[in-house]
């Protein structure tokens, strides 16, 4: 699976010619990462709300710790991709 993803981004137009990953393709896998862990952790949250309502305001603290723990995952991408 390594082997396409390295051959796609190496045949793209606009890639490196010496076929290394670039900023873009990080940038790219992890904002998709980050956007599944928060659709995850969502929906685990709403799920554990819905079995257990007086837990709510636990649930909601663990939550947003955990989107922003995520989220940050991108930021950190995002500052490679400037860099790279």
């Amino acid at each position: 699976m390594i082997d396409v993803l390295t051959t796609l981004a190496a045949a793209a137009p606009g890639a490196a010619s010496s076929g290394a990953f670039n900023g873009n393709f990080a940038l790219g896998v992890a904002g998709a990462g980050a956007g599944i862990g928060l659709g995850l952790i969502g929906m685990a949250a709403a799920q554990a709300v819905g079995r257990n309502p007086s837990a709510f305001g636990n649930i909601l603290t663990i939550g947003i710790i955990g989107m922003a723990l995520a989220e940050a995952i991108a930021i950190y991408a995002f500052i490679m991709a400037l860099q790279g």
